[in-house]
């Protein structure tokens, strides 16, 4: 097979990149242990705890350069994938629009509203019920303000990611329709820009020109229409995802160096965020926030490593660890973890805010926080696998005979 071109449509991949399920089963598990966190940091969010665990900033620290790219070139990965197994991009569109719009919309009316109504009970102490919340929630209200800031409503919250999802999803999509992407990764010379040692270090020099040009000029809204530099750095990720991970057969390319490169990459990354912190928490020692440009640039380009080096280690240790690692259990969590990211995070909301008042000791609340989390989760998923006309608006393909015999891991394939 020719590794420098797209598989012909129609093809049918002898067998599943399990490494890439198990990636996203792992990156959508870490997003919400990073989101049941966010209840306890001193960074805003949607309500808080009274009582912080400032411990917990230093690890979520370490994920947050990278988290939601990985996701991100995980599903370019799996859009590649796809775009080898069905004919046509027409009904890849369709299939993919119905499968992140619909959850949008059942997110944005029915499952994010709560987090919305709770922000405004904690932050402005609104009084209303939550059916009067509700009416102004449709009616597109815009007057909760702390400031200058208001809560834009309706919203999508942790959301976000599937309008960008889908956007990015869309735009490859119609370029290979107009046969712009298989021209495009037909050319045998593209690969060599990040073939062997570049694939550490050429996306790394990209996102380090991201962070010094567009940061300033563009802090994360996820708002899709302003979000100019999370844009660049995510739909970058996508298509790297799309062109060097769609390819089960590429064994010696690109999974087959990011596997060689995996402890480099790792340490890289251990080396690089110790040294950036050193070095900030140094300066702002000796000078206070006050950053001269040029070290300002140089630590921009010094924390891109940390946006690309864990995402190498993720995918070479996926490689070599994960690889053809298929099992009934893997194949349910692929489809739960769906539903897993749609519900967790208004679930973790509504069992921080009603936990908090009760000053459980600490440990115990934020393990029965996390612990209610999970299971608020999975509730969903089984509800979404079993409820026909629930599964389409939880992302999930029609349920089929088989999967209506009892059994957790019964599945369909979606």
């Amino acid at each position: 097979m020719n590794t420098t071109s797209l598989p012909p449509r129609g093809a049918t991949p002898a067998f599943r990149l399990t490494e890439l399920d198990w990636l996203r089963v792992l990156a959508f598990g870490l997003l919400i242990l990073y989101h049941s966190g966010m209840f306890y940091v001193s960074w805003d969010w949607h309500v808080k705890s009274p009582r912080l665990i400032p411990a917990l900033e230093s690890w979520m620290l370490w994920l947050n350069p990278w988290r939601m790219s990985l996701l991100f070139l995980i599903s370019g990965a799996a859009t590649a994938l796809m775009a080898a197994r069905v004919d046509g991009t027409q009904g890849l569109i369709a299939m993919r629009s119905k499968r992140l719009l619909l959850p949008l919309l059942l997110g944005m009316t029915v499952i994010v509203p709560p987090q919305a109504y709770l922000e405004v009970v904690e932050k402005l102490h609104y009084a209303g019920s939550y059916g009067d919340f509700l009416k102004l929630y449709f009616q597109a209200y815009h007057g909760f303000c702390r400031g200058d800031e208001c809560l834009k409503l309706p919203t999508w919250n942790h959301l976000w990611f599937l309008p960008y999802l889908w956007t990015y999803t869309l735009i490859v999509l119609l370029a290979l329709r107009l046969g712009l992407v298989r021209h495009f990764f037909s050319h045998p010379g593209w690969r060599g820009v990040v073939g062997g040692g570049r694939l550490l270090w050429v996306p790394w020099l990209g996102f380090a020109i991201l962070r010094q040009h567009l940061l300033d000029r563009f802090p994360a809204t996820h708002d899709l229409t302003h979000d100019w530099y999370q844009h660049g750095v995510y739909f970058a990720v996508f298509l790297l995802g799309f062109a060097l991970y769609g390819d089960r057969e590429d064994r010696h390319g690109a999974w087959e160096t990011a596997r060689r490169l995996r402890w480099i990459a790792l340490v890289g990354f251990v080396v690089v965020q110790l040294l950036s912190q050193t070095l900030t928490d140094q300066w702002r020692l000796a000078q206070g926030d006050d950053f001269p440009q040029w070290l300002l640039m140089a630590l921009r380009a010094l924390n891109a490593g940390k946006q690309w080096l864990p995402i190498v280690a993720a995918l070479g240790f996926g490689r070599q660890w994960l690889a053809d690692r298929d099992s009934p259990l893997l194949r349910w969590l692929t489809l739960a973890v769906f539903p897993f990211y749609l519900v967790h995070q208004t679930v973790t909301v509504i069992a921080g805010h009603l936990l908090a008042p009760r000053q459980w000791p600490l440990a115990i609340e934020a393990t029965a926080v996390v612990a209610i989390t999970t299971l608020g989760c999975l509730l969903a998923a089984l509800l979404a696998m079993r409820i026909n006309a629930l599964r389409p608006w939880m992302g999930l393909g029609p349920l089929s005979p088989e999967s209506k015999k009892p059994g957790i891991f019964r599945y369909r394939a979606s």
